[in-house]
Order: C-alpha cells, then structure tokens, then sequence
C-alpha cells in the first residue's frame, strides 16, 4: 500500500494547527506521513507548533521559509520536494478532518485524476468556541453536526453523508473551480510533471486553480470528491487580496492556452 503524504499549510495560527494534527493521528489509515509548510510563522508559534508534533506516532517534518508575504505556492512546492509520498493530500492548518479522511481519500484516488473534496464552513463564533474550548470536533457523531448546522454554526450538513456517486464522480473532467488545496488530492508524478505550483503566483489567489488548470491541460482529469471527503474548515479574517487582479489576469491567459502546463518557477528548483 502506497504512502500518502500531507501537505498542512500553516501561518502563525498554532492553535488551529494543533487541532488540524489532532485530526489526522487518530486517522483509521496509518499510512501517511504529514509534513508541515509554515510560510513564514514568527519564531516563538514556531515553537509552540513544533511541540505538538513532539512525540507523534506518525512521521512529523516541518518545513519553514521567511516571511515575506504570502507565499503558499512556494512553502507547497518545498513541502513536496521533502515528501516520500506517492500521493499528495493538500489541506490547510485551520482545517480539521474526520477520522476517515485518509482512507476515503485513499479509495477515491486512480491514475490520471486529481481529487478535490469538499469543507464545511465554521461561524466566526463557532470558531473562537472550537478554538477556546479546544473542542474535538473530529471526535463527534454526526448528530451533533446536525445540530450544529440548526443552530447556523455551520454553513451545510450534506458535506458530512457519503454518496456512492459511481460515474457521477467523472462528469467535469475539465472543471477547475472549486478545487481548492484546503482539500486536494493529486499524485505526485502528476504535480512533478507539471512542475508543482507557479511560484509567480504571489499574495492570496488562484495559485491552486492555476495548478488544477495545468494538470487539466496535462491531460489530468478532474473525480469528485465531494460528498466523500469533507473538511472543517476554521472561521478567518480575509487575506491581503492587492496582488488578486494580477494573479486573476495571469490564470485566465493560462486556461486559453492549452499548451501551458509546466509552471515557469516551481518546485523542479528545490529537487536535486
């Protein structure tokens, strides 16, 4: 059986990320290993998230560059370079996964696809409750969702049933929106081929689509994974966005052109 490697980004918010490293060791699949990308934490929540990792029944790496802006294509494509994975989970720091999240990914993954998942949306409220609290939401039986989702402190509750979709699952081949790396699963050989994330893409926005839309060109198709493999995906402020426009302009030359596939600054720079 293949490794799966995961990939959590993460910036100077430890306490969510101690709740997303929570989630994934009480995963039902062991074969994994996770390897933290911080894009630029200040030194003492260093600290503080390495101390969760100490002592971990799954293999733990952290990777870390300075901060200079937003740069989550970058710490990505560092974390890549460090995998041993034959399988890449993209999910960010402030999302928290269920229990079965590996071993669904795992049954959803087949040569040639990525897979996006879905998330579920927290209330700013919610959050500062699950976070204050340090609540395991991971460890909770979908009635309390249910209420949950009564009590509007989450944004849908059919994120949560699996459907057995079958062909469903292969209806958007070419679909790029809505596959976000808070929740993506691509193999490896597929992210090499396009040379990972363009690291052109700098400040918030469309470094992921712009990935997706490379893959897509490749040749790689697009499975469902909605309604299989949900996240929890942490309330936050919105990031800088005075770099979105650019970054936008950028994707949309790319998607006409269906000769652009390998990324022009990638991730070949940090494999030897």
């Amino acid at each position: 059986m293949y490794l799966i490697s995961v990939v959590i980004t993460t910036y100077n918010w430890p306490s969510a990320l101690s709740l997303c490293v929570e989630s994934l060791l009480v995963q039902q699949d062991r074969n994994f290993e996770i390897i933290i990308a911080d894009d630029g934490s200040s030194e003492n929540n260093i600290k503080i998230a390495k101390s969760y990792c100490s002592g971990s029944p799954i293999s733990i790496s952290y990777i870390h560059h300075d901060d200079k802006g937003f740069r989550a294509g970058t710490i990505r494509n560092k974390a890549v370079a460090a995998c041993r994975g034959e399988y890449l989970l993209f999910i960010d720091g402030d999302c928290i996964v269920l229990p079965d999240f590996i071993a669904k990914h795992r049954q959803l993954a087949l040569r040639g696809f990525f897979v996006p998942g879905n998330r579920v949306l927290l209330s700013q409220e919610f959050t500062q409750e699950v976070i204050q609290q340090h609540l395991e939401l991971y460890a909770k039986p979908i009635y309390y969702f249910i209420l949950l989702w009564l009590q509007k402190k989450i944004n849908r509750l059919l994120g949560f049933f699996y459907l057995p979709l079958g062909l469903l699952r292969y209806l958007q081949p070419k679909k790029w929106k809505k596959a976000m790396t808070c929740n993506l699963g691509i193999w490896k050989s597929d992210f090499l081929m396009v040379n990972g994330f363009d690291e052109l893409f700098e400040g918030w926005g469309y470094e992921d689509s712009d990935l997706v839309i490379r893959l897509i060109h490749a040749g790689i198709k697009r499975k469902e994974g909605r309604f299989a493999v949900p996240v929890l995906h942490l309330w936050h402020s919105q990031n800088d966005k005075s770099n979105q426009d650019i970054n936008y302009q950028r994707l949309m030359e790319r998607s006409n052109n269906l000769d652009f596939i390998i990324a022009k600054k990638g991730v070949s720079q940090y494999i030897e």
